[in-house]
Formats: structure tokens, C-alpha cells, sequence
């Protein structure tokens, strides 16, 4: 399991064009607004995120008098239960917490979302590649928030030692700046592969650095992976493990606990390199001597695969988002979302660290350099792909993760971890 796995300007949306009016009418100039009550299942049980949540039910209460927000904190672990129990349900939320991916997808099947594309098409450009995970066959069900990606955290003064005077920026690039790292006595990549997790990041990524952008998205829903790229993406992660980048005994280590960790063999100097999520500087920071994040850190996003099909700079990544209800009023519901990705929501939740908001232009209000960085990449990205364990159905996932994982200890070969995929595919 990823442990720490863990939008739009608001919009003017025209109310009436849909079918929950009664006999009093929306049409806009015409009738009194019917008044609505959205119930809101969120996962801030506590702490900064729990006071925010408050403070928008009471704002877009004020600004649509029509509209009350009922938020109702739910504990995040109970959503994966209570969920689909109350979608089934004659009654149930008309906003709920929704991470996209294969539950998103299953979802939209029974007919328990409603389609938002209509109502968020005029804003939902403005935050860039983070809508898609959050959208099946095209269509917009969900609504992202909070958005982080994967990248490579780096060590500059390890860079400098063996001569790398930039990042790369293409798969090429990364394998020869790998060999000068070694040459140099340098561990080049630290990973956690006792984990398992980690090792799926490199064949994710290179999937999506080698698929067009319609073949990744549409495979989560039609299981197809015929395309060539699935394969390569195999290809390419075998040409990485035989040039034996990661640390001695990485298939023992942790990725997140302890000193001689992934994170920590990367804070503490011993490792020029970790492809981790964007909250790896928060692990990092507990498991050096003086309990900070190491200066010397940077952040590089994944490198480009020459000739390759995919849309360039898109990115890996995943987070949290919310969707409507196939009952719930679409009009008024989507318009709370388009509240909650507005300039003035998006920039609390950066400054108050409860997420990385999806905003474009929200990004100054996160301080930390480095993660200002992310954002930077992330906001321009044209594309960012849900992790796939998550875009995926859960045992499509899971065999993703455990076929990449005997890759990793030599136990699979690309096409073997391709069958294992096309398997589970076969029992959805």
C-alpha cells in the first residue's frame, strides 16, 4: 500500500438546463430558486482541513442563500465501505470524497455519478493535465482538488561530485548520469523494494512516457492492453534494472522507515536519487540527525522517452477530489465544486498545507521551494495519469504491483508482468 498515497475559476453556472426542477421552475429570470440541501461526506475529520471544509459550507452558503451544505467529517477509512453502501442506498450523499481511477470507473457503470462535464467545461482548463484522472472515457465525474505527483528528489552536491551539471531531462540522460554517479562511488537511485510499491512507479512512468494519452486513459475502462507501449514499458524498466542503478540490498529495504530507508539513505547522503511522491521531503525530514529537510535537495520531474508517442511533460500522480451523486441537484452540486477549486479556496488549502491545490496560479501560496517546484511541473503538464494501481480496478492493481515487483527481484520478464496485467484483466 502507497501510505502517503494520498481546481477553475468559480464558475457562473447557469441553472434550469437539467431536470430537478419542481413546479415553481429555475429557469434563470423567471422563478424563485428552489432552495437545496447538498449533503457533503469528507475525509477532514480534524486539524487545518476539517476548519476549511467548515468555513466553505458557511461561505457558499452566503454567497447561494438557495443552496445549505451539510458536511458530514467521515474517518478516510471508512469511506472504502460506507461508499458503496450508500450509493446503493434511496438516499445518498450528493458529495462524497472520490480519489478517481478503477472505483470512479466502477461507479459510472452502476450509474451512481452524475456526468459534470457540461457544467465544468467553461473553467475546467484552468487546472490543466490534474482533471484526468478524474474522468472516464473523457467525460468529467469528479473533481480533483488536491494533486501531487511523482518525480526524482535529488541530492545536489552528490550531482556536482560526479559532474552532472543539470537534471536529466531524457531517459538516455538518466541512465548515463546514472553510470557517472557509480563511476563516482555514488549509489545512483535509492528504492524501497522491500515495499514492493515503489518498484510499480518506474513501470507506471514509463507507460506513461511511451503510451498516447487515449491508450492509457481508455485501457482503466476497456482493460485493453494490446498496444505495444504496455510492453515497452516492461522493455525499459528491464533496461534500467540491468543497468543496476539502486543501492546494495534494495530488495530489503523499506521506502520509508528508518535512517536506511529509501528516504533516508537519500537525506543522509548515501543515495543520489529517489523516484518518490511529492511528500517524500515531510518522510525525509524525520529521519535525519537534525530532524530537517536536507538543503541539498531538489526535485526533477521524470525524464522523456525519445520517439516516443506519449504526450511530452506528462506526469504521474494522484489525490483527492469529490463527486456528485446520480441524485443529486447536478446544477447547484457542481457549482460547489467549482467553489471549492476557486482562487480563494484553492490558495488556503496550498497555504494551510492540507494539499497541493490544482489551481493554476494558486501555486504561490506554497512556500517550500521544492514544492513549489512540483507544482510548477505539475500546473504546465498537458497530462497527469493517476497512479495506475488506482486507475485501474483493485486486481488489476495489485497484480500491476506484484508482477513489477518480481521484475524487480528478478523473478518476471516484461512479458510475463504484461500476462499477469492481461489476467486480471480477464477476471473483471
Amino acid at each position: 500500500m502507497k501510505i502517503w498515497k494520498l481546481l477553475g475559476l468559480a464558475a457562473i453556472l447557469a441553472v434550469g438546463a437539467t431536470g430537478l426542477t419542481s413546479s415553481t421552475g429555475l429557469a434563470a429570470g423567471h422563478a424563485q430558486k428552489k432552495s437545496v440541501t447538498l449533503v457533503w461526506w469528507h475525509n477532514a475529520t480534524q486539524g487545518a482541513g476539517l476548519k476549511l471544509w467548515t468555513q466553505v459550507a458557511a461561505e457558499f452558503h452566503k454567497l447561494h442563500p438557495d443552496v445549505t451544505v451539510k458536511a458530514v467529517p467521515i474517518q478516510n477509512e471508512q469511506f472504502t465501505t460506507k461508499i458503496p453502501i450508500a450509493l446503493q442506498s434511496s438516499n445518498p450523499p450528493d458529495v462524497f470524497q472520490n480519489w478517481g481511477g478503477g472505483q470512479l470507473v466502477d461507479q459510472v457503470k452502476a450509474h451512481k455519478v452524475a456526468n459534470l462535464t457540461k457544467y465544468v467545461a467553461p473553467w475546467i482548463k484552468n487546472i490543466g493535465g490534474s482533471a484526468a484522472g478524474w474522468q472516464v472515457n473523457g467525460q468529467q465525474y469528479a473533481i480533483p482538488y488536491n494533486v501531487g505527483v511523482v518525480g526524482l528528489w535529488y541530492n545536489k552536491q552528490l550531482f556536482a561530485k560526479a559532474g552532472i551539471t543539470r537534471p536529466p531531462v531524457t531517459w538516455p540522460q538518466l541512465l548515463a548520469d546514472s553510470a557517472k554517479l557509480k563511476a563516482a562511488g555514488i549509489a545512483p537511485i535509492a528504492i524501497g523494494s522491500k515495499d514492493r510499491w515503489p518498484d510499480a512507479f518506474y513501470w507506471d512512468y514509463l507507460a506513461v512516457k511511451l503510451c498516447p494519452k487515449p491508450v492509457i486513459q481508455s485501457a482503466a475502462f476497456t482493460y485493453n492492453f494490446k498496444h505495444p507501449c504496455w510492453l515497452q514499458a516492461g522493455n525499459y524498466t528491464q533496461q534500467l534494472l540491468g543497468a543496476k542503478p539502486f543501492q546494495d540490498g534494495f530488495l530489503a529495504t523499506p521506502a520509508q522507515q528508518g535512517a536506511t530507508s529509501s528516504a533516508g539513505l537519500l537525506a543522509n547522503g548515501k543515495a543520489a536519487m529517489e523516484l518518490q511522491g511529492h511528500w517524500d521531503p515531510g518522510v525525509m525530514e524525520s529521519l535525519t540527525p537534525d530532524s530537517k529537510i536536507p538543503s541539498f535537495l531538489g526535485w526533477f520531474p521524470f525524464p522523456n522517452v525519445p520517439g516516443s508517442k506519449a504526450l511530452p511533460g506528462s506526469l504521474l500522480g494522484g489525490g483527492d477530489g469529490f463527486a456528485c451523486s446520480a441524485k443529486a441537484p447536478e446544477p447547484q452540486c457542481a457549482q460547489f465544486l467549482s467553489y471549492i477549486d476557486s482562487m480563494s479556496v484553492q490558495k488556503r488549502i496550498g497555504a494551510t498545507n492540507f494539499g497541493l491545490p490544482v489551481l493554476k496560479g494558486s501555486e504561490s501560496s506554497v512556500k517550500d521551494p521544492n514544492l513549489a517546484t512540483v507544482l510548477k511541473f505539475r500546473s504546465s503538464s498537458p497530462f497527469v495519469q493517476l497512479y495506475l494501481d488506482i486507475a485501474f480496478s483493485q486486481s488489476i492493481g495489485q497484480a500491476l504491483d506484484s508482477a513489477v515487483a518480481d521484475m524487480f527481484a528478478g523473478q518476471a520478464n516484461s512479458r510475463q508482468v504484461l500476462q499477469q496485467i492481461v489476467n486480471a484483466s480477464k477476471q473483471k
